[in-house]
């Protein structure tokens, strides 16, 4: 018999109906250069939909994707804590002795991916793509008494999220 013989296309097609996806990405604005006032172009964050915003808040764990500075990529699991002014920050117990703490030090480039299974039968996910700069800060937080003075602050540039819209 013949390699697919007997199976219909049904067999290869993600089921319908496909789920809603949202994609943003910055917007650059003409601004003023703080130094010589020459015009260049700022990146503005962009920001969360209120289901985004819900949907973060109603999960406690990603992965966090970095790229060393050999090119490598590296994605661990994270906690993270989303913000009302539209970061996100991610705190560890000793996130300033880690690999990902020295990759965003070489390269402030970071996806953070939050994402989940609603349902198996019939097949469910959600999520959310994050990409954007970090920001690395020390210093007292209000994380809690457990995480160590490093946190990553991410300032989302692009937003991509699926499987929402149906909560």
């Amino acid at each position: 018999m013949a390699r697919g013989a007997g199976r219909t296309a049904e067999h290869h097609r993600w089921p319908r109906p496909y789920p809603p996806v949202r994609s943003r990405t910055e917007v650059l604005v003409p601004e003023a250069d703080a130094v010589g006032g020459q015009a260049c172009l700022a990146a503005v964050m962009t920001e969360f939909t209120e289901a985004e915003r819900a949907y973060l808040k109603s999960q406690r764990l990603g992965r966090l994707a970095t790229v060393d500075p050999q090119g490598q990529p590296q994605a661990n699991p994270v906690g993270f804590f989303p913000q009302d002014d539209g970061t996100i920050l991610v705190g560890g117990y000793a996130m300033g002795t880690t690999k990902k703490w020295r990759n965003l030090r070489a390269n402030p480039k970071v996806a953070l991916v939050v994402d989940d299974i609603v349902s198996v039968s019939p097949w469910r996910v959600r999520g959310i793509d994050i990409r954007g700069e970090a920001e690395l800060l020390v210093g007292p937080h209000e994380l809690g008494p457990h995480m160590s003075e490093e946190v990553i602050r991410i300032h989302p540039r692009r937003i991509h999220s699926w499987g929402l819209e149906a909560d």
